[in-house]
């Protein structure tokens, strides 16, 4: 039997700490135990794991759900049985957050690794050694292993059975779960909003024109003429109060834009190239799948709003 361990951290996320043990604790030659340094209290719940750090001792594989405040410092003795554990040829497994334990421990340091999208800046802030790759909805990197939000710990799991027992046997747990084997597209498509975010105010009439113009044909010096800038100096102000590129923040405005068509509307693809500037159907394609890992036909059927 593959042994698994599922460290439970301070301020665990139910959800998360559930995915791991329904997943794994009912699959066929797997054995699963929790492990906890001290009982958790979350929102009411009490987890009380039946072993202490030293379950992490006799672990084939370790997983680590997401926790609800990566702030928080991790107790040193939690970071060195992480540590033991993988010195000692363990798979090291983490959901959403749960990367920011495997990171503290100095187990991503030049390692490709994900986290939940809206945590991935501030994982590659404090972990620069990390090659955070945020559009992802895992990495398998061996032995070390990461997931995005949530059911992305699903996807992982899938993923874990199949490589361990085969495709036949993924796919009959996904059955059970009522999940798809394994979904297509990355954790992008999931972002409320690809452009950057704003945080300058001298440049935010041109940004809000550039939004009502997305169809034009729009140059970074026609937009520097605009605003009355150099071209040098206009790049130099536009990444300044964005964090982007001009190019890059139209680019993603125009596919926040076709996003909003899809799911709202009944345009066809050709149609919403030409009204967010994106260009021919293959154009857009590519963008979607350079952008978002999917197609814009598989976005629509995922995220269409149905009326009535």
């Amino acid at each position: 039997m593959h042994r698994i361990a599922v460290l439970v951290l301070p301020g665990v996320l139910p959800l998360e700490f559930g995915i791991a043990t329904q997943i794994f604790s009912t699959q066929p030659h797997y054995s699963l135990t929790v492990c906890a340094a001290s009982p958790v209290l979350y929102a009411g719940v009490a987890i009380t794991a039946p072993r202490g750090l030293d379950g992490l001792d006799e672990a084939d594989t370790v997983i680590v759900p997401g926790y609800d405040d990566t702030e928080m410092p991790i107790p040193g003795e939690i970071l060195d049985a992480l540590r033991a554990a993988h010195a000692r040829g363990a798979r090291m497994v983490s959901i959403c957050a749960g990367a920011f334990a495997l990171a503290a421990a100095g187990l991503l340091d030049g390692r490709p690794a994900t986290t939940h999208w809206r945590e991935a800046g501030e994982l590659r802030r404090r972990y620069p050694l990390i090659d955070v790759q945020p559009n992802r909805l895992f990495v398998d990197d061996g032995d070390v292993l990461t997931s995005a939000g949530v059911t992305a710990g699903i996807d992982l799991a899938l993923h874990i059975i199949r490589s361990d027992h085969g495709a036949a046997a993924a796919n009959a747990r996904a059955r059970l779960l009522v999940a798809p084997p394994q979904r297509t597209g990355g954790q992008a498509q999931y972002i409320e909003r690809l452009r950057p975010s704003d945080h300058g105010e001298r440049l935010a009439s041109l940004r809000q024109w550039m939004l009502a113009h997305l169809a034009d044909d729009l140059g970074v010096d026609a937009l520097a003429q605009r605003a009355h800038m150099s071209r040098r100096t206009f790049i130099r102000r536009f990444g300044a109060e964005t964090g982007s590129t001009p190019m890059a923040w139209l680019t993603g405005a125009r596919i926040d834009r076709a996003r909003e068509l899809l799911e709202t509307t009944d345009e066809p693809v050709e149609r919403v190239g030409r009204l967010t500037g994106l260009g021919a159907p293959a154009a857009v394609r590519a963008a979607f799948h350079r952008h978002l890992g999917t197609s814009p036909r598989e976005y629509r059927t995922l995220f269409r709003h149905r009326v009535g």
